[in-house]
């Protein structure tokens, strides 16, 4: 039984790690579901072979209960809610890793050797930062707690103070087994969460989100650790690691370190939208008809989707626009900005959904160098991702963070509700360029307006 229930851990262990891989690219994304489901089905098999007497009846309910809310989820989550419902996904990670570490530490009859009480302590602890951090993110990204970082005087000191109490607490409770001493160490640290989070503004929640990815997977391989759980352990690590590998690639495209993006807020200074101190700027507007002639005459067109596009469900209808547009001779294609929308990969997850091509759709650091080249850009719902200031302005906040090119484009067209600044504040200076026409309205409205004029 041993050595079965050991390759049926490992046939899943290896299912998952198949399932992250096919989940890198939208091409493969549903086999390596598959693969994930499948790993996680022979991994709670396996499990209940092994259990000593289950109490079945309560397992099965919450497996049911569990599997039931999250269909009911699944089916009825908005593109605009997935960022949040991320979040929440892992705050329920980093609390199941709290419940079974103080399960574990109130089981009568079993003493932790050395080594398990290092492994609950930090299990507990990920998860209990997890926990708390997610929940503010989550009301961060939802809107309920607002998306402005919060910051007052002594914020790092107060973090140090706590982290170093929570280690402090920890080490009493190894010393000592003192089951007060862990739960100081556990309600430390869900304060450590808040603490930490708060202080990080909008424009980063895409990063947070990853980083919370990569927390949940460190507190699983605790609980693995816990539960002597070799898949657990595995897939918590593969999880964790990848989680922070994508960290660190997003990151890198807003030319920011994770170290800045945990301790600080970003752009909270930034101007309001359409003015300056020299007074109010010129732009230039005109209507979907406009828009529609220029791009329908135009050899190649490039869109840059935002969080906007998300907002207004116009992804049906923006797939609709580019099909006419392709059919009409001009070559359309799609540019995704790595940190585009509220979570890692959300255009790409709003473009599949309304089965744009794959091949349309590129990354930054493959079309970048053909805005130069192209004649429309149809920037609809984006701001901050093609910003020039952070490439001209050196006193602005996101100066140095790589954007999409969008303003060497010959012409460019932005869909907007208002001239209001995006999600970090920042006033954008591609709105006020000659080239540059902004269509105003609901998203949906304007990609329906340009269907019309372009099938007539």
């Amino acid at each position: 039984m041993e050595n079965l229930s050991a390759l049926l851990y490992l046939a899943a262990a290896v299912l998952f790690i198949l399932s992250l891989k096919g989940l890198s690219s939208p091409v493969t994304a549903l086999r390596g579901n598959l693969y994930g489901v499948l790993g996680m089905v022979i991994a709670v098999a396996t499990t209940f072979m092994l259990m000593d007497k289950p109490v079945l009846l309560l397992i099965i309910a919450a497996i049911a209960a569990g599997g039931a809310i999250g269909a009911w989820k699944a089916k009825t989550v908005e593109m605009t809610g997935m960022p949040e419902l991320v979040a929440a996904m892992h705050s329920l990670v980093g609390l199941s890793a709290v419940l079974i570490a103080v399960a574990a530490i109130f089981h009568t009859g079993v003493e932790h050797t050395p080594v398990q009480k290092v492994e609950l302590f930090i299990g507990a602890f990920i998860g209990a930062i997890t926990f708390t951090a997610s929940v503010v993110a989550y009301g961060k990204l939802s809107g309920k707690f607002g998306a402005k970082a919060v910051n007052f005087s002594g914020q790092h000191l107060l973090n140090l103070v706590l982290a170093l109490s929570m280690v402090g607490f920890g080490a009493a409770y190894f010393v000592s087994d003192s089951h007060a001493a862990f739960l100081m160490m556990l309600a430390i640290a869900l304060v450590l969460g808040v603490t930490l989070i708060i202080p990080i503004g909008g424009a980063d929640m895409p990063v947070v989100v990853s980083m919370l990815n990569s927390y949940s997977g460190w507190a699983a391989a605790g609980i693995g650790f816990t539960l002597n759980n070799p898949v657990l352990i595995i897939a918590g690590a593969c999880v964790g690691s990848s989680g922070a590998i994508l960290s660190y690639i997003m990151c890198k495209a807003m030319n920011r370190s994770i170290v800045s993006v945990l301790l600080g807020g970003f752009g909270a200074e930034a101007a309001s939208g359409g003015s300056t101190a020299s007074g109010p700027k010129n732009y230039k507007s005109g209507s979907a008809d406009d828009a529609a002639f220029l791009m329908s005459n135009a050899d190649s067109v490039i869109i840059v989707p935002g969080y906007g596009l998300a907002v207004s469900r116009a992804q049906h209808a923006l797939q609709e626009f580019a099909q006419l547009l392709t059919e009409q001779g001009v070559t359309v294609r799609y540019a995704i900005h790595p940190v585009a929308g509220r979570m890692p990969g959300h255009m790409n997850v709003l473009l599949a959904e309304a089965e744009v091509p794959y091949e349309q759709v590129l990354e930054m650091e493959e079309i970048n160098s053909d805005f130069s080249n192209t004649d429309v850009v149809l920037v609809i719902g984006a701001n901050d991702v093609v910003n020039p200031a952070a490439q001209k302005d050196k006193q602005s906040p996101i100066y140095g963070m790589p954007i999409l090119e969008a303003h060497k484009a010959r012409t460019v067209i932005v869909v907007k509700r208002s001239m209001n600044a995006g999600y970090a504040g920042l006033d954008n200076e591609l709105f006020y360029m000659d080239k540059t026409m902004m269509v105003f309205g609901d998203a949906k409205k304007v990609v329906e307006d340009l269907v019309k004029a372009v099938s007539h």
